[in-house]
Order: C-alpha cells, then sequence, then structure tokens
C-alpha cells in the first residue's frame, strides 16, 4: 500500500430488491476514487448474504462476477480488528483492517441502520448517516412522524400493516374512499421505486396492496399531489448543507424504476427554473428534514411544489443513487462540487463525524 493512502472498504450489493442498482453505484464511486488518496477494496454482499472481497477492478461490480470461496469475509465487532476477516477456506482468519468504510448499498439491510449497526460495533467510520437516522429515513411512516414533529409539510397518507389486510381488509378499503386518486400504494421499507404502484381507480388497489406486501409488512397508501417533482441534496455532519434544488420531469406515469435505472427517458432540469426564493425555501426546507431525522453524511429530500406554490416533503433518501445517472451527484455538480470531490468530502464527513463519537464515554465514571 502506498504510504499515506487512505484503505477504503466499498461494500456494495446486499440482500435487497435494490442489488443491481448498487452495483452500478458502486463502480461509480469505485472509479471516481482518487488512487493518490485512497486504496479501494470492494467488499460484495451477494443476494443470498454473503461477503466477499473482491478485486480491485471495475469488472468486480458486474453481475456475472462470482466471488472467490477463498475471500470470504466476515465482518469483525470486536474494535481491535478494524473492520473485517478473511475467513475462506484457508483455515483460521485473516484480519483486513481498514480506514473507513462507505457503504454504497441501498434498500433492506443496507440503508435501514443493519449494516451502520455492525459498523458502531466494529468501532470503524463509515460514509453517511448512523443507525438511528438510516433506520427513520427507511421507514417511510416513521419518516413522515418525524417531519411531521419538526412542523414540515407532508401530503395526505394513511398506512397499514399486512397482517391487518390479510385478516381484516373492510376497514382499508373503507379508508380509501376518503383519498384522491391517483393513490401510491407502497412498501414502507424500500426505495428505487420497487413494489410500488400507481392507482387511478378503486378496482386496481388489491393488487397494488399484494404486490407492495410482497416486499414490507407495512404498507404505505399516499394520496396524489399534482405540481413539480423537486430533489435536493443535502452534505455535511452538524451544520449541513444544501445543494442546488433541480427537477424530475417523468415520461411515464410516474418516475417508476424502469424509467429510473433502465429506459433513463426521465427529463432532469438541474438546477430547476425556479424563482430565487423558491430555490432558498427548498434548501431550507432539505436541511431541516434532514435534521429532523438525526442525519450526518448524505441525504436526498424529495419534494412537491404545488400550484399553490406550497412545497410538501416527500420522503428523505439516506443513501441516494451514485449512479452516472443519478440524481444525488448531478446536483452537487451543478452546485460546484464535482464527483470526485464529493467523494472525498463525504469520506471526510465520515472520519469527522467518527472522531466526534471517540469523544463520548462508554463508562460511568464514579461519583
Amino acid at each position: 500500500m502506498q504510504r499515506g493512502r487512505l484503505r477504503v472498504a466499498l461494500i456494495y450489493g446486499g440482500r435487497s430488491a435494490e442489488h443491481e442498482v448498487s452495483l452500478r453505484s458502486a463502480r461509480s464511486v469505485f472509479e471516481a476514487m482518487d488512487r493518490a488518496k485512497y486504496e479501494p477494496i470492494p467488499v460484495l454482499i451477494t443476494k443470498d448474504g454473503g461477503w466477499f472481497k473482491m478485486r480491485a477492478h471495475v469488472s468486480s461490480f458486474d453481475q456475472q462476477t462470482c466471488p472467490e470461496e477463498a475471500d470470504r469475509l466476515i465482518v469483525s465487532p470486536d474494535p481491535m480488528h478494524k473492520g473485517f476477516l478473511i475467513s475462506g477456506n484457508r483455515g483460521g482468519h485473516e484480519p483486513l483492517s481498514v480506514d473507513v468504510v462507505f457503504p454504497v448499498l441501498h434498500g433492506t439491510y443496507g440503508e435501514d441502520g443493519a449494516v451502520q449497526g455492525l459498523l458502531e460495533l466494529a468501532n470503524v467510520p463509515y460514509v453517511g448517516c448512523g443507525v438511528l437516522a438510516s433506520a427513520v429515513g427507511m421507514d417511510k411512516v416513521l419518516m413522515k412522524a418525524a417531519f411531521i414533529q419538526a412542523g414540515l409539510d407532508v401530503g395526505p397518507f394513511f398506512w397499514f400493516l399486512r397482517s391487518q389486510w390479510r385478516s381484516d381488509p373492510e376497514p382499508i378499503l373503507e379508508r380509501i374512499k376518503r383519498s384522491n386518486y391517483p393513490l401510491f400504494v407502497k412498501p414502507a421499507n424500500l426505495g428505487s421505486s420497487v413494489g410500488i404502484t400507481r392507482v387511478e381507480h378503486e378496482a386496481a388497489f388489491e393488487e397494488a396492496v399484494d404486490l407492495a406486501a410482497s416486499f414490507d409488512r407495512k404498507l404505505l397508501v399516499e394520496d396524489g399531489i399534482p405540481g413539480r417533482e423537486l430533489e435536493v441534496g443535502v452534505l455535511g455532519n452538524d451544520e449541513p448543507v444544501a445543494s442546488l434544488p433541480g427537477e424530475i420531469v417523468p415520461q411515464a406515469k410516474f418516475y417508476d424504476y424502469e424509467e429510473k435505472y433502465l429506459r433513463d427517458t426521465a427529463q432532469l432540469a438541474i438546477p430547476a427554473n425556479l424563482p430565487s426564493d423558491v430555490s432558498q425555501r427548498t434548501g431550507e426546507i432539505a436541511v431541516r428534514a434532514f435534521k429532523a431525522i438525526d442525519g450526518s453524511g448524505l441525504a436526498r429530500v424529495d419534494m412537491f411544489l404545488t400550484p399553490e406554490g406550497r412545497l410538501l416533503v416527500n420522503e428523505i433518501n439516506t443513501l441516494p443513487g451514485f449512479t452516472s445517472i443519478s440524481m444525488y451527484p448531478k446536483l452537487w455538480e451543478a452546485t460546484g462540487l464535482p464527483y470526485s470531490r464529493l467523494v472525498d468530502k463525504l469520506i471526510e464527513l465520515a472520519l469527522e463525524r467518527f472522531r466526534d463519537k471517540q469523544e463520548t464515554s462508554t463508562e460511568r465514571k464514579p461519583a
């Protein structure tokens, strides 16, 4: 290893419906890392949950690339190991210490606080939000509760459990009669528009619920909101700052998974064509949403601008996409922070937050 370079474990893949998106995001981050500053160590989590050290090569991010059993990893909760143990088939365990972890994981078991909890036990610095913010930011119901508590406007919604739908659907069907179509039926804990259905009439509601229920036990129903769809990047720890806002103009009925990652047909206006006062308000609201969940590192805040001029916060994404077409890096590039420098800044923020946490005592001092 070249002296002075940071060893950065780039974790990607995962047991999630967003596995393939993660591969694309991680490849972009890998290619943007300055090799004079960093020694990237790709760490793949397979779809069945296996962890593997991969070659530091772009081919490691291809779906067809299979890991070697000899490079199987264990995340060690022992802070003395500073990261991982290579278990493989070599007999015994070989430490693999790293300076910082860069999770590029989307969805379940990666963006929801699970991996963040492992890294907290290991006492290793990592990019992005902590356990609490990640969990709240993943659960769209708790997220909205945090926004409301912080005095932010959100659109009309209600939620229910999969078990309630299966045992007694009538109260839920009665509830949608008070909703305004189109409705959006979503798994509460997922991203990249996976499992989401736009419902335009009552007859389609049951099928939409069944799809969402295949991804999560908690289901969210939102009223459609007429207006412009805006996104704002947030960057920082205790003093976060917002990017310029961007606007998404979907060519499909809504900005779904296929349009985000497969067809690439949505029009992105970066920055959004907004009056200066509205643009400023989007940044202020994004920072408030970030602080409402106790965010750190990064997030992307999505909101709607209604014809009446209201800004309604839809959701926050604590590990937004980092693909070549993703909104988050594009927003910061338009704000004056190019992709490679954004990667630098995120690693700097991870180390800053780690140093701050080391000041917190875990021992009771005698009286």
